[in-house]
């Protein structure tokens, strides 16, 4: 049982124990047993934080359903290591060498040092974030909804948002909030740091905490920070100008808005196409322009060590580098001033290509049970799931069981990741010694 098996298995036990559970009388508003493939969709759209949903949240299951949804979520957006780690470190026990290498593994660290307080900054991170989240949601719920069910809705979206899970108790989602400012910024706000990565947020709050302190020693910001930041911030506002000149004069999407409430939601469905899952228009009305752009900014993903899922924005960024590098005819890949080391284009460019092969084929195997959709509407489905985003053209309760479980494998390999599959089924590399000459090569 090697390391990536472990994760891979575990995801597997959550999503099986997650089934049983929302298959239960108790979960279910009728109080009676759940759909056995109801369930299971859902559990795995939980535990790996897509948010791709067959029935209602809000109004198919009961309290105790939508506790167990949250609960999934949680789990599936810390990832199996770190929530099993913190259960070790919570009975008093002391983890291991194995403990370490796998942490290592699952939040790509370079070292094996203060795993266990890694554990606790990761907790302590989410907790203040999403409590943050509860208190700011709060005021507006609870003018709505009373005190009970208002407390109730912003627990459930903070957390959601936070793990850019997309699951919401609203029927229409967050439409019916779509000109709300506290709403639209306070979501924004958790699934943009829930997505930038532990690490990003680290370096970020050591910063202000030495500004505060005013001391004057240069500021160090590793390169992941500075490639993670920028990247995600030249996609945040390319996808809101794209977004809104897109759908500009849709009648069905912006053009009803005020010029403002334009702005508020195109800013909107840029940050939800990271992963997320919200969504405050109607994605089935989108142009198909605007339903591409969706489609590449969902590809990409959010960040390293977040809880969104896609290719992600350092992988995207290296790329683009090496792109770069080929037309300057260099022969280095450089960024900001640091040498990109040749294993990590590699993995880039492997990424990439098991990335576009899990969509073509799952496009393929859905496309082979519903010849009658549009192929918009099957590519966006099957990358909303690979991408754990969970956005939907309103597809995913109409089509066949059979489609629904290949969503549910793409969602599976999506949260795992394509190389820590492989490495699961194959077993872990081993290294040889044997290297052969170069030969040159046409490509291109």
């Amino acid at each position: 049982m090697t390391i990536s098996r472990t994760v891979c298995f575990g995801f597997l036990a959550l999503i099986a124990v997650g089934t049983l559970l929302l298959m239960l009388p108790i979960s279910t508003t009728t109080g009676t047993w759940n759909d056995p493939m109801v369930a299971l969709f859902t559990s795995t759209s939980a535990v790996c934080v897509t948010g791709l949903i067959v029935v209602d949240t809000g109004t198919y299951f009961s309290f105790w359903g939508e506790l167990f949804i949250l609960m999934l979520i949680q789990i599936g957006g810390l990832g199996y290591m770190t929530t099993t780690t913190f259960l070790i470190l919570l009975v008093g026990r002391r983890f291991d060498l194995r403990h370490k290498i796998a942490l290592q593994q699952t939040l790509d660290r370079p070292g094996l040092q203060e795993s266990a307080g890694m554990i606790r900054s990761i907790i302590a991170t989410t907790i203040i974030f999403e409590i943050t989240g509860i208190f700011l949601l709060l005021p507006t719920f609870t003018k709505d909804y009373g005190w009970d069910y208002g407390l109730w809705l912003s627990i459930f979206h903070s957390i959601s948002a936070w793990n850019n899970a997309g699951f919401s108790l609203f029927v229409d989602n967050l439409i019916g909030y779509q000109s709300s400012v506290p709403i639209n910024l306070v979501i924004s706000f958790l699934i943009i740091f829930g997505g930038i990565g532990y690490q990003v947020i680290l370096e970020m709050y050591l910063w202000l905490r030495d500004r505060l302190m005013r001391k004057t020693r240069r500021p160090f910001f590793s390169l992941n920070f500075k490639v993670v930041t920028s990247t995600t911030i030249v996609l945040l506002m390319g996808g809101t100008i794209a977004f809104f000149f897109t759908e500009l004069s849709n009648a069905g999407t912006l053009q009803p808005l005020s010029f403002g409430e334009k702005w508020l939601v195109a800013w909107f469905q840029s940050v939800v196409t990271r992963t997320a899952g919200f969504n405050s228009v109607d994605f089935g009305q989108m142009t198909t322009a605007a339903l591409f752009i969706t489609i590449a900014l969902m590809f990409v993903g959010a960040s390293p060590g977040g809880t969104g899922g896609g290719l992600k924005t350092t992988t995207l960024r290296v790329l683009t580098s090496c792109t770069q590098t080929i037309l300057q005819g260099k022969e280095e890949v450089h960024l900001y001033e640091r040498q990109v080391a040749t294993h990590i284009i590699l993995k880039a460019i492997g990424v990439l290509v098991g990335s576009v092969a899990t969509v073509i084929l799952a496009t393929i195997l859905i496309s082979l049970t519903e010849p009658t959709l549009d192929f918009i509407q099957l590519l966006f489905e099957t990358v909303s799931a690979f991408a754990t985003v969970g956005l939907s053209t309103g597809i995913t309760a109409k089509i066949s069981w059979l489609a629904k479980l290949v969503l549910v494998m793409t969602m599976y390999v999506g949260r795992v990741g394509v190389f820590l599959l492989i490495t699961a089924i194959l077993g872990d590399p081993r290294p040889t010694r044997i290297h052969y000459p170069e030969e040159n090569l046409l490509v291109g």
